[in-house]
C-alpha cells in the first residue's frame, strides 16, 4: 500500500501541522529536525537561495532517544506515523564530508544516533551525501497563476563560486573559521568519502533495522563551486548500489530532482528500483524544463506525468511513503499550507482513483 504523507521542518512539528497533515488525508510524516529555512509556523521555500540558507549550525546536538519519543508520542496521538528522519545537521558529519580531523568522533556521534533512531522505530533515515548542497536557487512568480516558484537558471549565477572555509551545504558549522575558500575536490575523492562513510554506518543501520537513503543532486550539474557532484545523472545516482549490497542502502527517490537531469527515462528508473525495494521513500514533485534551468511547478503542471508514475508504483506493490515536497506558494495568507494541501489533494486523489479502478 501506497502511504501519502508530508514532510515537516522541525519548527513545523507541533500539533497544528499534524491536525493539517490528517486533515490532507496524510498519514505518514518525514521530519527534518534542521530547519533550513526562516518562517516560523508559515516558512517560505522561495526565498532567494544565490546565497545559501542563511543558518548557522554550531552546536551540533546529537538527538537523544528520549527526543525522538517524545515528537513521535505527539505525532501517533494525531494518528500519525513517522516514517523518516531527513538530513543530518551539518554539524554533525561536516568533517565527514570534508574528511577532516573529527570525521572518526563525528561517525560515531553518526552511529549513537542511527541507533536512536532504530531504537525509537523510526524506519528510514535520508541523506545528502554533498559539500555545496543545494544551492543557486532563486524564486519568481513562474508557476501556474503567477504562483511564487522555485527556479534555477546556471545563466544567473556563478556556479563556481567557491565555498568559503567553515561552511557546508550552505550553512555555517565554524563561524571563527580561517579566511579563504575549500579548495576543489574530485569525483574519486568524493566517491571514496562516500564509500568510507557507507562502510562505517550501514554495518549499524542492518543492526538497527534503518535504511539509509541518498537524495540525488540538486540542481543535478556534475560540478558546483568547486566541488564534484556524486548524484548528477541517473548512472552516477545508481553507482550508489554499486557500493554495497546491503538492504539498509537505498534511495530517497526525488522525481523532481531526477526529472532536472539532462537525460534518462524517469518511469524506467522508478519501475526497476520501486520494483526491486530500493527506495525509501519519495519526493513526488514536479517540475518543468532540465538544466541548465527548470522551475518547481504545481504537482499536476510540470513535464512528469504522475499519474503514469503512481500506477508504476502500483503496479510494483510499493509500500513507502510519498510527499509532496516542494511546492509553489498560493496566493493567500497561508502560501505554504495552501501549496501543500492542493499536492496532497490531487496525491490523495490519484490513490484513490488507482485503488477502485485496479481493485
Amino acid at each position: 500500500m501506497i502511504h501519502l504523507g508530508l514532510g515537516l521542518y522541525k519548527s513545523l512539528l507541533n500539533d497544528n501541522n499534524f491536525r493539517f497533515a490528517r486533515q490532507c488525508g496524510a498519514t505518514h510524516i518525514v521530519v527534518q529536525l534542521v530547519d533550513y529555512v526562516k518562517g516560523g509556523d508559515n516558512p517560505s521555500l522561495t526565498q532567494n537561495y544565490l546565497g545559501g540558507w542563511g543558518v548557522t549550525r554550531t552546536e551540533g546536538k546529537l538527538w537523544q532517544l528520549d527526543e525522538l519519543l517524545a515528537i513521535k508520542k505527539q505525532m501517533e496521538s494525531h494518528g500519525l506515523t513517522w516514517a523518516a528522519i531527513e538530513n543530518f545537521d551539518p554539524a554533525h558529519w561536516y568533517d565527514i564530508l570534508l574528511d577532516g580531523p573529527k570525521k572518526h568522533r563525528q561517525m560515531e556521534d553518526l552511529k549513537f544516533m542511527l541507533r536512536n533512531i532504530g531504537k525509537a522505530g523510526i524506519p528510514v533515515m535520508g541523506y545528502y551525501f554533498s559539500l555545496a548542497g543545494v544551492w543557486g536557487w532563486t524564486s519568481g512568480p513562474e508557476g501556474r497563476g503567477g504562483a511564487m516558484s522555485v527556479v534555477f537558471d546556471e545563466a544567473e549565477i556563478d556556479p563556481q563560486m567557491p565555498i568559503p572555509n567553515g561552511m557546508v551545504w550552505n550553512m555555517t558549522y565554524d563561524e571563527k573559521a580561517a579566511a579563504g575558500h575549500q579548495p576543489p575536490v574530485s569525483r574519486n575523492e568524493m566517491w571514496e568519502r562516500l564509500r568510507w562513510f557507507l562502510g562505517e554506518i550501514l554495518p549499524v543501520a542492518e543492526e538497527c533495522g534503518v535504511k539509509m537513503v541518498a537524495h540525488p543532486d540538486d540542481p543535478p550539474l556534475p560540478e558546483l563551486r568547486g566541488t564534484a557532484r556524486l548524484f548528477h545523472s541517473f548512472e552516477e545516482y545508481e553507482k550508489l548500489l554499486s557500493v554495497s549490497a546491503s538492504q539498509a542502502n537505498g534511495f530517497e527517490f526525488c522525481m523532481g530532482t531526477l526529472q532536472e537531469m539532462k537525460e534518462g527515462n524517469l518511469y524506467d528508473l522508478l519501475d526497476r528500483h520501486s520494483a526491486a525495494g530500493h527506495i525509501g521513500y519519495i519526493h513526488f514533485r514536479n517540475v518543468v524544463g532540465k538544466v541548465p534551468r527548470y522551475r518547481e511547478a504545481f504537482v499536476d503542471e510540470g513535464d512528469i506525468d504522475m499519474v503514469r508514475a503512481m500506477q508504476i508504483l502500483k503496479k510494483n506493490n510499493y509500500e513507502g511513503v510519498i510527499i509532496p515536497d516542494h511546492t509553489p506558494e498560493m496566493s493567500c495568507g497561508a502560501p505554504w499550507h495552501a501549496g501543500k494541501a492542493f499536492a496532497l489533494g490531487y496525491m490523495r486523489g490519484i490513490l484513490q482513483t488507482l485503488e477502485r479502478t485496479q481493485s
